[in-house]
């Protein structure tokens, strides 16, 4: 079987295809390389002024190596084999926004750290039940959130309480899978006011 491609060796194609040097890009694609990149290896340190990175469509099992990416408010790694979100901690003071759908995610432990995401895309996941779901109430500005086709919310979507309860345990959502939440309180003061 050949080997996956390093993200050294799709930093230097990107490079090659885009003319530029990717330690000074702000927005860097990496994603469905041939053949899949399976590591977040060392060298995404050298990313320093990205602040939008894209390793979608690959076949990373793990987040690591995002030490020297003191800049990224977008990581986008949806379509991988990811399975837990250790590692995030080294962009905890910056990342807005986390893709991460279809992937292999059934529990959130570590999603806490990032105090600033605003942006949460785990469609199509594993997550099972509301203790992890609960997980998300953690991030103080998350106000976005895609989680269909997650098992938790299959069932509840079923039995006709997904949105409610989601909003209920997450109050500053002002989106859920798309559509905009409306508070009802919010909606009377409107017309008093």
């Amino acid at each position: 079987m050949s080997k996956g491609t390093t993200i050294k060796d799709a930093i230097a194609k990107w490079e090659a295809k885009e003319g530029k040097k990717a330690a000074e890009a702000t927005e860097i694609k990496l994603y469905a390389q041939y053949p899949p990149v399976e590591k977040m290896d060392a060298s995404l340190s050298t990313l320093t002024a990205c602040t939008k990175l894209s390793l979608s469509t690959n076949c990373i099992e793990k987040i690591a190596n995002l030490n020297g990416l003191k800049n990224l408010k977008i990581l986008s790694l949806g379509r991988n084999n990811i399975k837990n979100l250790n590692g995030l901690e080294a962009v905890s003071d910056t990342l807005e926004e986390l893709w991460i759908s279809y992937n292999l995610i059934e529990k959130l432990k570590g999603i806490g750290v990032l105090k600033k995401l605003k942006v949460l895309y785990m469609s199509n996941n594993q997550v099972k039940v509301w203790d992890e779901f609960q997980k998300l109430y953690e991030l103080p500005l998350l106000e976005d959130l895609l989680f269909v086709g997650n098992p938790l919310e299959e069932t509840q979507t079923a039995a006709g309480t997904w949105r409610d309860e989601a909003t209920k345990r997450l109050p500053k959502l002002k989106k859920l899978d798309g559509v905009p939440v409306v508070k009802e309180e919010e909606e009377e003061q409107e017309e008093e006011g």
